[in-house]
């Protein structure tokens, strides 16, 4: 694979991101023959498909993983080298790539935005992602840190806790648990509304109810926070949730958090970064401040009604 150009690679990445030649020959500013015919190059060093067509689309092989992660990397390594040469040149600002995992987004943003305002001369991209999005982030070196629940264990990181996370159970305003004490085998007759495989949410309330030994009815799978709430909100069913992704619902009445026995779960928060990635400037500067600061735009808990 010595052969292997960034050029090629960076073809493969737009080809996948596109889902066409096409759509990287538009985005890469060239004709769609040039794409076609570095990808046969390319295919041809790997000595095996990159690509498969999945319905009008393009899928990476397993192959075409491998070379993209790669090509991940390397790009990665490149806006680090960048940054450093950057700095060597007396060139203040820098770039910071910062991931949030969703249930993060109700407060992450206000602390990143905070950070700009003393820093507005650093560059900063923000991904918000689900859990195991944001781990592969972190793995492939996307980014400089991010914010999250519990740290991965099988990833070198460096952390640092934010405060407390805790997780609740929601039903409508005007549920008729609301105020009163109910153990979470009284919950058998309601429906569930639950986050995506592989949303941290997700782990936390299975790991809690199979400790209770308890099976939920399960309505829908829903893979946003914001249309959990709305279903929660109209009397479809209650969800176990983050309190800090409801915080605005509880106060105004339209949630209710119930009384439920062993509630809330508490975790923490925390902002991590892998040990091996280079730390420029711009990224410590945001670590340092995440550290010190990040504690102070956590959503207040809001007490439990009765």
């Amino acid at each position: 694979m010595r052969n292997v150009t960034l050029r090629q690679l960076r073809i493969l990445s737009a080809v996948t991101k596109t889902g066409s030649m096409a759509g990287a020959a538009r985005q890469l500013h060239v004709t769609p023959p040039a794409i076609t015919v570095q990808m046969q190059q390319l295919e041809e060093t790997a000595g095996l498909p990159l690509i498969e067509r999945l319905g009008e689309g393009t899928t990476p092989t397993g192959a075409g993983e491998v070379l993209l992660r790669a090509a991940h990397r390397i790009e990665a390594l490149l806006t680090e080298c960048d940054q450093e040469i950057g700095q060597l040149k007396g060139i203040k600002g820098g770039r910071v790539s910062a991931g949030v995992v969703s249930t993060a987004k109700y407060f992450a943003p206000k602390a990143l935005a905070a950070f700009k305002q003393q820093h507005p001369g650093v560059d900063l991209r923000l991904s918000v992602h689900n859990r195991q999005e944001t781990i592969a982030a972190l793995r492939d070196l996307a980014l400089d840190l991010a914010v999250m629940g519990r740290p991965p264990e099988n990833l070198d990181l460096e952390s640092i806790s934010l405060g407390d996370h805790p997780h609740i159970i929601i039903a409508a305003g005007n549920h008729p648990l609301a105020g009163r004490k109910v153990s979470i085998a009284g919950l058998a007759n309601e429906t569930f509304f639950i986050r995506e495989p592989g949303s941290g949410t997700r782990m936390l309330m299975e790991s809690l109810f199979q400790k209770a030994g308890f099976t939920p009815n399960i309505g829908m799978e829903i893979g946003s926070n914001e249309t959990i709430k709305q279903a929660v909100i109209a009397g479809l069913g209650i969800a176990f949730i983050s309190a800090h992704t409801v915080a605005v619902e509880l106060a105004d009445g339209r949630l209710t958090e119930l009384k439920v026995e062993g509630l809330p779960v508490m975790r923490k928060w925390y902002v991590v970064r892998l040990r091996e990635k280079a730390v420029m400037p711009a990224a410590d500067a945001m670590w340092k401040f995440l550290a010190t600061e990040g504690h102070t735009f956590l959503p207040q808990p809001h007490p439990v009604a009765g």
